[in-house]
């Protein structure tokens, strides 16, 4: 019986060694979760809001969105890629716009009778605008040939848009680009702090 009464304590200990263990594993698996987390949105990704309505109907104000920070610097922006750059000084602040990127570096892009053209040719896999007519036509008024770096940017609500068609903004230098939209986290029922004028 003696011998019995000496396992008891040693087996509770035992069981209380093997539950702080389990108990500082789960600590520690919870931090490096919470590490990977902060990295990735400091580094990779970031949470942004969607203010205004020049993406509507693909994005609408005040969705969460993620966005990506690192891919462009494997590979460059494509064409209809969604894209955050500092928009001209507003009040001593840069406003970030959010944009789809229409035209690539080198090529010529004019907007004649509402509709955009590449190279002199028809963008007709553009299926993002809420319209398919464009009354302003802006600096594409004329062909536009963009340099080795420059990206022409239109909002999907052409009509209200505020983006490279007009000079304060203008075509933008793939160096402005902070990233590309990634996904969306809230509202989850949609498709798909940013000034999307």
């Amino acid at each position: 019986m003696a011998k019995d009464n000496k396992k008891a304590p040693k087996e509770a200990k035992g069981r209380k060694n093997g539950v702080m263990k389990e108990l500082i594993g789960d600590i520690i698996y919870i931090a490096v979760i919470c590490l990977v987390v902060f990295l990735i949105l400091h580094y990779v990704g970031q949470r942004t809001e969607v203010n205004g309505d020049s993406m509507d109907t693909t994005l609408a104000d005040g969705e969460s969105l993620i966005m990506d920070k690192i891919s462009y610097r494997f590979h460059d922006p494509e064409r209809f890629d969604i894209v955050i750059f500092p928009g001209p000084e507003e009040d001593g602040e840069n406003p970030y716009f959010i944009k789809r990127v229409i035209g690539l570096p080198g090529e010529t892009v004019q907007i004649i009778d509402g509709k955009v053209y590449i190279d002199d040719e028809e963008l007709t896999t553009d299926i993002y605008g809420i319209t398919d007519y464009i009354e302003f036509a802006g600096i594409a008024e004329s062909p536009l040939t963009l340099g080795e770096d420059e990206y022409f940017c239109l909002g999907d609500n052409r009509p209200v848009s505020y983006d490279s068609r007009y000079e304060e903004v203008g075509p933008v230098s793939r160096s402005e680009f902070i990233g590309k939209i990634w996904i969306r986290i809230w509202p989850l029922n949609r498709l798909g702090n940013v000034d999307k004028r």
